[in-house]
């Protein structure tokens, strides 16, 4: 890194390896156990990330991951929903009358209750 924490013009990539690393030790000043954790969990977690929060489509995830965009094999639903989820709405809510309206994103064009 440059000054100003700007990347240098000669800096190469890191390898996973060294994410893996750099990512454990996070994990440690956090006081999380790191074995559990590896480039997987960051993966998942950047894609259920880019959903919930970002917004993304799933046109964006499959490309940002790799993974197909033919919907033939929907790899990616299971980045997305897992066991140990923490759903954002209630399912008494979904038709709920009294609900707060869903607030449309100018900047994405879909909307969601959390705002």
């Amino acid at each position: 890194m440059a000054s100003g924490d700007r990347p240098d013009a000669e800096d190469t990539p890191m390898t996973s390896e060294q994410f893996l690393e750099l990512f454990r030790n996070n994990l440690l000043d956090i006081g999380v156990d790191p074995i559990p954790y590896g480039t997987h969990s960051f993966r998942r977690g950047g894609c259920q990330y880019l959903s919930s929060v970002r917004r993304w489509s799933l046109r964006q995830l499959c490309d940002w991951g790799g993974w197909s965009t033919e919907f033939s094999n929907l790899t990616i639903v299971r980045y997305l929903i897992s066991w140990n989820d923490d759903p954002t709405d209630m399912q008494e809510d979904y038709f709920n009358p009294a609900r707060k309206p869903a607030v449309k994103c100018f900047q994405c064009g879909r909307s969601c209750h959390c705002a």
